[in-house]
């Protein structure tokens, strides 16, 4: 009995110790992505640009043009407007993640002690601090232009931590993407078509009752026009348990799903 006692302190210990260098691999990945944006500024900066752009041409060239009753146009697409940029930003997990398996770096990673799911985490935490980033900066535009938390602090913070970790699972399925296909073109070209619809198709920008009865049926099973629903809940009142729910278990869903496979793609690459 001691000995088997003591064989399993063993294996406990290694077990911990394994976690313990896994965590700290992971951390160090984070760290080489989060100094790209350092060293390379103009990753940031485009990045932070263009949902501003976006932003500002919807609020002042489009908004004019399309009612919400109840509230300003501002109130209204400032949460789509996030949830947008969150999802949008995955392009840049799927490129650059594809583009780490083309010049090799992914092979030296595989050559060394290193925990296999580090580059992953690693990645997807540094986009994770992007987002961060990015959610800040637009809540701050939306300032500009109109938008107001009415709610309070807690449910602001709250509004934009679901608006951060709305990205993680988005970005599950674009690391699969950037992981399953060879050429950089394919990734580029491809990023952006799963997401059009998947943005647009939503009540992010527009009410749903004004779209064709037909596509009110996909618009309102949506994730992003739950995830805004519940934003906007969070922002300014309104039903919140039922939209925050089918949002949790669709996040829930979708990295059940594209985790696995991100990490199965990752293992295949050459």
């Amino acid at each position: 009995m001691a000995t088997v006692a003591l064989r399993l302190d063993h294996a406990d210990q290694r077990l911990r110790t394994r976690i313990r260098w896994s965590l700290g691999d992971a951390a160090v990945m984070t760290r080489r992505y989060s100094l790209q944006l350092v060293r390379v500024p103009t990753i940031l900066f485009f990045a932070l640009l263009q949902p501003v752009m976006f932003v500002l041409l919807f609020r002042y060239v489009l908004g004019g043009s399309i009612p919400v009753p109840g509230t300003t146009y501002a109130e209204y697409f400032i949460p789509g407007a996030i949830v947008q940029s969150t999802a949008f930003s995955s392009f840049g997990t799927a490129v650059g993640l594809n583009f780490d398996v083309g010049r090799g770096l992914v092979d030296r990673i595989r050559a060394m002690p290193t925990a296999r799911f580090a580059v992953l985490v690693g990645r997807l935490a540094s986009d994770t601090v992007r987002s961060l980033g990015m959610v800040i900066v637009l809540v701050g535009v939306g300032y500009a232009v109109g938008f107001r938390f009415e709610n309070g602090v807690g449910a602001a913070i709250a509004m934009m931590v679901l608006a951060i970790v709305f990205g993680v699972p988005i970005c599950c399925i674009a690391a699969t993407i950037g992981l399953t296909m060879r050429d950089p073109e394919a990734v580029q070209s491809f990023g952006l078509i799963w997401l059009f619809p998947l943005t647009f198709i939503s009540g992010a920008f527009v009410r749903v009752q004004s779209m064709p009865g037909w596509l009110q049926v996909v618009a309102r099973a949506n994730p992003v026009t739950l995830a805004v629903d519940s934003m906007r809940s969070f922002a300014y009142g309104g039903p919140l348990e039922v939209h925050l729910l089918e949002t949790i278990a669709w996040m829930v869903g979708i990295l059940a799903v594209f985790g696995p496979l991100a990490i199965r793609a990752y293992k295949r690459t050459t």
